[in-house]
């Protein structure tokens, strides 16, 4: 991920060695156009002690909202031993204004399933509360917590399937399954067996999302008594105590927790979640939220996909497919929440960092944006 113009690496010691050579060149037409100076905005946007070579990081963000091919970005955040070491906003965006998740709301209903776990309300190797999974000779009561975690249910899915409008994920989210979608996604039948595949897939997360209401609200409640004892329970275990006032979750008609794809919260508030999972459940005065282990586990790849662990992508070769994130670059202990069009937040606790990146880029386009969110990254060395 090393970027082809070296002159944006040179410390000022090694650009003062180069000087002469560089005169002759130009002398001699030679020389090749240097980096455009940074704007004053891009500079403002970057700390003084940014843990980072302060212009490197700022043209480095910079990149995030100039090139063309990273698409349009809206606010990006870094954070580095704890402290602020970038903040910008793209042109009508600011501190407060809220960011959809899309996929990285999974991260939040891993830790929300983690929460119930650790206090005893599920466990993790059982089938989970759904009665229709229990019926006698039903297949789907293989299917554990675990793999549900782990998108290796087995239950048959296509996301983002070609037409659009055919994908299960679109079905459940806008279409047939709207109005009540555990209930659609919960009705696939099998595919493969419980645990043998990994199939990403939104509607798992929603199935997810339902047995948390089970749980906390019973499994005869209204929709009015499903989304207020989640969302209370969200807000009074979780996002009140990392201070993110701002998160906004959806529900749908029938009061379950739209947890795949539709949550929303500012930028920092984002980056406090990322923090949080950088310190282990942690909050930022060491109060243990979720337990260690469970961060653990969530990013300990799947026994199906190395790249993936239980709601998170990990920094891993894949074991299938294209890389989602940039392994070589960066620590293997990375991961990250990633969402739709290009939404962002990478931690690397090797690194003491966490990389916030929100906008909009083409899910076929995010190459660019993958590498130029790696070159952040590869600034910072490990601790």
């Amino acid at each position: 991920m090393k970027r082809p113009d070296m002159m944006r690496r040179l410390s000022p010691i090694a650009a003062t060695a180069f000087a002469p050579a560089l005169l002759l060149a130009a002398c001699s037409g030679e020389a090749e156009t240097g980096p455009a100076p940074l704007t004053e905005e891009a500079l403002a946007a970057v700390t003084d002690n940014a843990g980072a070579p302060r212009e490197q990081l700022a043209r480095q963000v910079d990149d995030l909202f100039s090139d063309p091919l990273v698409a349009e970005t809206r606010a990006v955040i870094v954070v580095a031993n704890g402290e602020l070491a970038a903040e910008r906003y793209g042109e009508g965006y600011g501190p407060e204004t809220r960011f959809i998740s899309w996929s990285m709301a999974k991260t939040v209903t891993a830790v929300l399933i983690g929460m119930l776990v650790s206090e005893g309300k599920l466990d993790l190797d059982r089938g989970p509360p759904i009665p229709a999974w229990r019926r006698p000779g039903d297949p789907r009561g293989d299917i554990t917590l675990r793999q549900l975690l782990q998108m290796r249910s087995g239950l048959r899915h296509t996301e983002a399937g070609d037409p659009v409008y055919e994908s299960d994920e679109v079905r459940m989210l806008f279409l047939d399954g709207r109005d009540d979608m555990a209930a659609w996604a919960e009705a696939q039948p099998p595919e493969a067996g419980a645990g043998a595949k990994f199939e990403y897939s939104s509607n798992t997360t929603v199935i997810l999302a339902d047995i948390a209401a089970r749980v906390l609200a019973g499994q005869d409640a209204s929709p009015e008594e499903r989304r207020a004892a989640v969302a209370g329970y969200l807000r009074e275990q979780l996002f009140g105590p990392l201070g993110m006032d701002s998160m906004l979750p959806e529900f749908d008609a029938d009061g379950t927790l739209i947890g795949g794809s539709l949550m929303h919260a500012t930028a920092r508030d984002w980056a406090k979640f990322g923090e949080f999972l950088r310190r282990e459940g942690r909050t930022a005065d060491g109060v243990q939220l979720v337990p260690k282990a469970w961060v653990e586990f969530m990013t300990r790849p799947s026994p199906r996909e190395e790249q993936y662990g239980a709601q998170t992508w990990l920094n891993r070769k894949p074991t299938n497919g294209d890389p989602v994130l940039f392994p070589g670059t960066g620590a293997d202990t990375l991961f990250s929440m990633v969402g739709h069009l290009g939404q962002y937040v990478i931690v690397s606790p090797d690194q003491g960092l966490t990389v916030v990146r929100l906008g909009k880029t083409q899910d076929a386009e995010r190459a660019p944006l993958v590498k130029a969110l790696g070159d952040i990254v590869e600034l910072y060395p490990s601790r």
